[in-house]
């Protein structure tokens, strides 16, 4: 991308649309159901919903107005900025660099998992055996194979290539025109037959009722460390949610034109990405909660975290919704792949723009090249569980080494060193103003000032301290 001839969104609603397509993934499909039904449901929406519209907003803002300010994509907008904060730049493309393999092999799966289903579906055969009671031997199976997980992989990977390579207008804007409304329509087609399920009511109350008793410790009286805990948790949540400090929004924002308001944007953004959460939810909870009580399981291990979630105990609520269950998980794994992929494309272009303001080529020779190193890193997660099951860094898998280090330590620290570039070092100043050009107006200047500055480092601090208790199992810490 050379300097003038930086392609840019068609509009507003391209913009949004694109911004809201990264934000929605893998995160708010498994995480975020996890952590509803962890933190007594409604209460976790509420706090949620909070740091959404506050910390969430000024972050992302941030982000959006500093790739705009520079027209470069993360690698090289903050030395653009400042000269002595370009590492924060490296850093930042390095996530996104590390995240894409492991996450397109996660595509992988849940590709194998859509053509099981429609195996089932259109010829009545069990694969995973009567009531899906093999689920967990099918997916052990599949990953600790040889070459399929990473079969699948390459097949996501090339088509989230062939996205990148026609553009920012042809590709990514396009694929979203067509990818966001069947995703939407999905979620909200497979939520409303959720709903209507009998029986569901009870799941339904459980995840969007406010429930104070999660937030007691064990002596039955309120806890400010569950509190804490229940915060930290939804924060986590929120950078999954808003694909923060991933590039992507730094990346998006310099295709942004000057005319469109940046706040507007943002607002909208966060109100899309909420509803496909909230949706996310209803399709989930309700069945998995209904599941729980009929099996004698305690829900919140039903509700395990991560893939378990999805590939183990989700056919099992299928299986158990008879031959519409087998429609449903059909039509939940297409839903999975749109979600998986809009995710995927962003993160990808994220690496691809950084190539290309860095070494000034062009996006198909960035995007080959990109894709060459991906599919590269993806050999590891993909063969992790199999072939090279007993290689592991820090007693972690290839997959989970690879997320523990960008989701709960690169990303935090690009969060807070953001923080305190924008707060500190260039002040507000600078954002507000790129945020007022062309005479748009900035009516939450004086809030945002003041968290940029203040609240957003000191929570972001806390995360990264927190993620990294949790996963080494410092102290007993578990969000």
């Amino acid at each position: 991308m050379k300097n003038g001839s930086r392609a840019s969104w068609s509009g507003q609603i391209a913009f949004i649309l694109a911004a809201a397509a990264s934000a929605i993934g893998l995160g708010n499909l498994w995480r975020f159901p996890y952590l509803a039904a962890q933190y007594g449901g409604g209460t976790f929406l509420v706090v949620y919903l909070v740091l959404v519209v506050t910390l969430g907003f000024a972050l992302m803002l941030t982000e959006i107005a500093i790739g705009r300010k520079t027209q470069q994509s993360q690698l090289t907008a903050y030395s653009r900025l400042h000269r002595g904060w370009g590492v924060v730049g490296l850093i930042a493309t390095l996530i996104p660099i590390l995240i894409v393999p492991y996450y397109c092999v996660i595509g992988g799966w849940v590709l194998k998992y859509f053509v099981a289903y429609a195996q089932m579906a259109f010829t009545g055969a069990e694969l995973m055996g009567p009531g899906a009671a093999d689920s967990g031997a099918f997916f052990t199976g599949f990953i600790s194979s040889n070459f399929a997980p990473f079969g699948y992989g390459i097949i996501f990977i090339l088509g989230c290539a062939t996205v990148i390579v026609l553009g920012v207008k042809n590709g990514i804007e396009k694929s979203n025109l067509v990818l966001m409304p069947i995703l939407f329509v999905l979620a909200v087609a497979i939520s409303i037959y959720v709903v209507c399920l009998p029986g569901s009511g009870e799941g339904i109350k459980y995840y969007l009722l406010p429930n104070l008793d999660c937030l007691k410790g064990a002596d039955g009286s309120f806890s400010v460390a569950v509190l804490g805990k229940t915060i930290l948790g939804a924060m986590g949540q929120m950078f999954y949610s808003l694909s923060l400090a991933m590039g992507i929004m730094v990346t998006y924002g310099s295709y942004m034109k000057k005319s469109d308001p940046i706040e507007r944007c943002v607002r909208r953004i966060e109100v899309f990405d909420t509803v496909i959460a909230l949706i996310a939810g209803l399709m989930i909870i309700p069945v998995v909660y209904m599941f729980a009580i009929k099996t004698g399981t305690p829900v919140k291990e039903a509700m395990s975290a991560g893939p378990g979630l999805m590939f183990v105990t989700l056919p099992k609520v299928f299986a158990m919704l008879g031959t519409g269950g087998t429609w449903l998980g059909l039509a939940f794994f297409a839903l999975v792949i749109f979600a998986a992929a809009t995710s995927a494309i962003s993160l990808y272009e994220a690496c691809v723009a950084s190539f290309c303001d860095l070494l000034k080529i062009e996006r198909k020779a960035a995007t080959f090249f990109t894709g060459a190193l991906i599919c590269f890193l993806a050999v590891f997660s993909a063969l992790g569980y199999g072939a090279w099951g007993d290689i592991k860094l820090f007693d972690m898998q290839f997959l989970d080494f690879f997320d523990f280090t960008t989701s709960c330590i690169l990303m935090p620290i690009v969060a807070v060193l953001t923080c305190i570039f924008i707060g500190w070092v260039l002040k507000p100043k600078a954002v507000i103003e790129e945020c007022e050009a062309e005479g748009h107006l900035f009516k939450a200047k004086t809030i945002y000032s003041f968290l940029v500055r203040y609240i957003a480092p000191a929570f972001v601090l806390a995360i990264l301290i927190s993620e990294i208790c949790r996963n080494l199992g410092i102290g007993g810490w578990k969000i």
